[in-house]
């Protein structure tokens, strides 16, 4: 879990570029952008383990002190590369489509992000930091439901349902899918050496159905778990509810008129 005590009036001071810099002692051409994406770049490398205000620096050519002419802390920096990575984050063709699949599009725009970047991850739960790159994004993306007959509140609701769906199932599947490598084992390699002292102590009767569904399950996945699958089963059925909840409340708006004049 990410450290979450900063100082949340410097942190917007910087993200909207309202803190006054002396100058003094910084070396032409490194300012606070090439800061964030050297640290961007770190991350992408070697993960939230590997960053550092060291291994920044290293990365820039200059000393460790001189980044803190520029941030104050890891934290800080951390704010400042989710709020530039969520700037990457476009929707040109955001009025294209009907709602759903326009909401679609941004489960899989974020999945893109989260797959970019890795160590963004690790960087929640934490207070998002409120700086044009986090809030252009939102708004771009609350744009999907406008309209749609759905409250403020639940055009939120709705969208945090996805967002929040998306951001851990890419997990599970980014770690899943570099199962293999983190383990040294291949997902047949695994099978191999435990099925058959399972096959020795299993009772196939007592537990018909975990083997009925789990042999069905891996002859579809060709394989003991299918990632790609789920996160497609997950998203389409999250899709799904929403659909029937703004069925539901379009139905109840057309309702109100008849009950109010009964």
């Amino acid at each position: 879990m990410v450290d979450d005590r900063r100082n949340p009036v410097r942190t917007l001071e910087l993200l909207w570029n309202l803190r006054a810099h002396s100058g003094r002692g910084r070396r032409a051409g490194i300012g606070i952008d090439q800061v964030t994406a050297a640290a961007i770049e770190v991350a992408d490398a070697d993960g939230m383990d590997g960053l550092s205000m060291r291994s920044v620096a290293d990365r820039l050519g200059v000393g460790t002190m001189s980044l803190y002419r520029h941030v104050s802390s890891k934290e800080e920096l951390l704010d400042l590369m989710v709020d530039s990575v969520s700037a990457e984050v476009r929707y040109d063709d955001a009025g294209h489509g009907d709602w759903r699949s326009r909401l679609e599009r941004v489960a899989r725009s974020n999945r893109s992000m989260f797959e970019r970047h890795p160590w963004l991850l690790r960087a929640f739960p934490r207070r998002p930091p409120q700086g044009p790159g986090v809030i252009g994004k939102y708004d771009a993306e609350l744009r999907t439901l406008e309209g749609i007959g759905l409250t403020d509140v639940e055009m939120d609701s709705a969208l945090t349902l996805v967002l929040g769906y998306v951001r851990d199932a890419t997990a599970n599947l980014l770690e899943w899918t570099t199962m293999s490598e983190r383990t040294g084992q291949s997902d047949d390699e695994w099978w191999a050496e435990l099925a058959p002292l399972l096959d020795r102590v299993l009772d196939r009767e007592r537990y018909s159905l975990a083997v009925r569904v789990g042999t069905s399950a891996a002859r579809y996945y060709e394989g003991l778990h299918d990632p790609e699958h789920a996160f497609e089963f997950g998203l389409q059925r999250v899709l799904d509810g929403i659909e029937s909840f703004v069925t539901a409340a379009r139905l109840n708006t057309v309702s109100k008129p008849d009950q109010e004049g009964t």
